[in-house]
């Protein structure tokens, strides 16, 4: 009976402490839904406009006469061509990004849900706890169930620290992935620049920044991902804040702008690959402070079964 006991406590407590790391989650993750939306909004808006500048263009009108007059047109339908293109991809991203923050949000609510009963269940084996500590008449069953409500919420703040040092892994592997994929965009950018590379050298620059676009934005969401993970490990915790990752730590709208030459497309690369460092940086310290808070509660996990034995063996 007194094992059992120990358990079920040990088991609400974890249970609250999941609760309120998954509660913190899904405040954070509806206020970057709201920032995202936004933006969405914002960017949708923009990418109208920049497709009716080519719709006046392309059609009759006085504008169209203007540039053709100048002896422009082809190159201002172009640039508004490139502009409309930019700004859909824009949309699209942060409606991608939109997407994954609300699949975030279902599942955290979802757990949210099933964890709901979880402080009325832990108030309840409080109670049971201090009524089998009276009926007993140990004087050492206290400092039992005591420990093992400290075990379960520690065991609580573990998974979650051990989930965002996955989570942190995750994003240096796709950090590393871009900076790859640059270096060798960046390769063929000298190769195009300096040397007269020619088609095959213009075709395979621009897959690569293709691929690296792709990356980037895988990167940018993993990153998304592990703030919200530190956010709600910080709000809960007692220990010291983990460091932070700015929500403006992203890539994707490096590439954009007036793009039209070979040494503009050299800087936003270089620009690419600063960014990369910068957040390996940042990731890397990450993962340092995570692996030392989740050593400090492995060892008070320890040093809580060797409080516990020798409490037994009294």
């Amino acid at each position: 009976m007194s094992d059992d006991v120990e358990h079920r406590l040990a088991a609400a407590a974890q249970a609250v402490r999941e609760l309120e790391l998954t509660q913190q989650r899904c405040a954070d993750l509806r206020t970057r839904q709201d920032q995202i939306r936004a933006e969405v909004e914002s960017l949708q808006g923009q990418c109208d406009l920049d497709q009716k500048a080519v719709e006046r263009l392309e059609h009759l009108s006085f504008a169209r006469i203007a540039a053709s007059l100048k002896g422009s047109r082809d190159e201002t339908v172009g640039r508004e061509r490139a502009e409309a293109d930019a700004a859909r991809y824009r949309v699209a991203d942060a409606q991608e990004r939109l997407d994954a923050v609300l699949q975030q949000l279902r599942v955290a609510q979802a757990r949210c849900d099933q964890l709901a009963s979880a402080p009325q269940s832990y108030e309840a084996m409080l109670t049971e706890k201090e009524q089998h500590i009276t009926e007993s008449g140990d004087p050492h069953r206290a400092a039992l169930l005591g420990l093992a409500a400290e075990r379960g919420r520690l065991n609580g703040e573990l998974a979650e620290m051990d989930k965002a040092l996955h989570d942190a892994t995750a994003a240096r592997q796709a950090l590393l992935q871009v900076r790859d994929t640059l270096g060798s965009a960046r390769g063929w950018n000298t190769y195009d620049a300096f040397f007269g590379g020619g088609l095959i050298a213009d075709a395979v620059e621009h897959s690569r920044l293709d691929q690296a676009a792709g990356e980037a934005a895988d990167a940018d969401q993993r990153m998304a991902v592990l703030r919200t993970e530190l956010a709600e490990l910080d709000q809960t915790a007692q220990t010291s804040p983990l460091i932070a990752i700015s929500s403006a730590t992203k890539f994707v709208d490096m590439w954009f702008g007036n793009i039209f030459t070979d040494l503009a497309v050299r800087d936003r690369i270089t620009q690419g690959q600063q960014n990369v460092e910068h957040s390996l940086q940042v990731v890397n310290e990450v993962q340092q402070q995570l692996s030392a808070r989740i050593a400090q509660a492995q060892a008070r996990l320890a040093q809580i079964e060797a409080d516990r034995r020798d409490v037994l063996s009294q």
